[in-house]
């Protein structure tokens, strides 16, 4: 590490603690050369890998558009910011854990709606209705269909009452 001072290579490092909620090391360090003290940061390179859009145009991964996507479908809808960037936060986890050099939009869309139907069932069909792109009415009315017929099926049956005695 240059001293950003006088260039010289040679420095000490005087202190390190941990910041950023342990994803950053802050080192204050002490130049040897001219004595003059300055603050390094070093953090993980995280690796993300290519999206390849449906056209197949290739673009690097943006945290802050599948952010703004989400944010836009659970607008006014009691989905708090926190689990929003929780939802985020679990996708970009799950690219890096793929270990692709390269992943189709189609699978961070269908994350971005399986994690979104969990939360929100308005906020899902927001989404599903962009990302969809859906033709004509009754595409959409098919889906919203199927989410009723999957939300009935998951939900529990009353038991059968038996006469009272």
């Amino acid at each position: 590490m240059r001293c950003p001072f006088c260039q010289d290579a040679e420095n000490k490092v005087i202190d390190s603690r941990e910041s950023h909620e342990g994803t950053v090391i802050r080192r204050r360090r002490e130049c040897l050369q001219c004595k003059r003290r300055f603050t390094t940061y070093e953090r993980v390179e995280e690796l993300y890998p290519l999206i390849v859009k449906k056209d197949g145009r290739r673009e690097a991964f943006d945290r802050e558009k599948i952010l703004s996507g989400l944010k836009k479908a659970c607008e006014k809808r009691p989905v708090s910011a926190d689990q929003i960037e929780e939802t985020v936060g679990a996708i970009e986890r799950l690219l890096q854990g793929m270990g692709e050099k390269e992943v189709p939009s189609r699978v961070i869309g269908e994350e971005v709606m399986r994690r979104l139907q969990a939360l929100d069932v308005v906020a899902y069909v927001r989404f599903a209705s962009v990302y969809r792109s859906f033709r004509d009415v009754d595409e959409f009315m098919k889906e919203l269909k199927e989410l009723a017929d999957q939300s009935k099926a998951a939900s529990p049956k009353p038991e059968e009452e038996g006469p009272s005695s």
